[in-house]
């Protein structure tokens, strides 16, 4: 069945591609301009096979009329280290990041796929993708191969002070060879039946290192108006995000999960992460 054309007003092209540098195409059908940069600048192979952009490779932004604004979706082609730079940049710039996760196995350099979107004026909406896809630019201007590593190293074996990490977080932690985990459990259904805390629905945080040379990772686990929250105060504290996505399906509230990794000393990484709890707590 074909879908009916559209009503309304047509998105603002010419600023779309003044703002972004880049030729789109119009989809009368659907009412839809869209933008699309693929990534040509670094060889990709999948598989043991160089991969064309053409096949999945290709960096977008979609736009659409709604009501008397504009609506914009896309996803980004990024190496690892590209990830949280370009994400810092779309928050900025006011967009959202809705999803982050890989495409493909036996990717050498690793691919990541960051999903944006945003609502609102088209000149703003296409200045937003601009600025994550300049701010990827920079970080291969100044690299041209992509990072193997974040930067620092992580000393063994561990030996965190847990009573710290319990007095800034207010809870009881688990330790095992000198590593601290604490864990908040949050509720949900799943048709019909409670489940929290043990069955993963849960945030938590994960030391391991020593006290001044510490590395955390963890898991956020929020409802879909807590993210842009969460994402902005770990980016913001300097706390790198590694995926974004769903661990279950048909969950009441829905919640969407989040995965991250940060590098420094354990106190200042467990602040980080009460001021993002903090922030979590307050939204509405």
């Amino acid at each position: 069945m074909q879908m009916a054309v559209a009503a309304g007003p047509t998105v603002d092209t010419a600023t779309i591609e003044s703002v972004t540098g880049l030729k789109g195409n119009y989809n009368k059908t659907e009412n839809v301009f869209k933008v699309s940069k693929p990534r040509d600048d670094v060889k990709i192979s999948v598989d043991r096979w160089t991969m064309p952009p053409f096949m999945g490779l290709t960096s977008w932004a979609a736009f659409t009329p709604m009501g008397g604004s504009t609506m914009m979706m896309g996803d980004t082609v990024l190496f690892e280290d590209e990830v949280n730079p370009a994400m810092s940049a779309a928050l900025e710039a006011g967009l959202e990041v809705t999803a982050l996760h890989n495409h493909f196995f036996f990717d050498q350099p690793k691919v990541y796929f960051m999903h944006i979107g945003g609502m609102g004026d088209a000149r703003q909406l296409a200045t937003g993708v601009k600025a994550v896809y300049d701010r990827v630019a920079q970080v291969r201007a100044s690299q041209p191969k992509p990072a193997k590593a974040f930067g620092g190293s992580i000393p063994t074996p561990s030996s965190i002070t847990a009573a710290r990490i319990e007095e800034i977080l207010g809870a009881k932690a688990q330790v095992k060879d000198g590593m601290v985990k604490v864990s908040f459990g949050r509720e949900a259904k799943m048709h019909g039946t409670p489940v929290g805390n043990e069955m993963g629905v849960n945030t938590w945080a994960a030391f391991a290192g020593t006290d001044e040379r510490a590395v955390v990772d963890g898991d956020f686990a929020m409802r879909e108006e807590e993210l842009q929250t969460v994402l902005k105060v770990l980016r913001r504290e300097g706390i790198n995000i590694v995926a974004i996505h769903n661990h279950m399906t048909h969950e009441e509230p829905r919640y969407v999960f989040l995965h991250y990794w940060g590098k420094g000393k354990a106190a200042e990484l467990a602040q980080s992460l009460k001021r993002t709890l903090d922030a979590q707590k307050a939204v509405k």
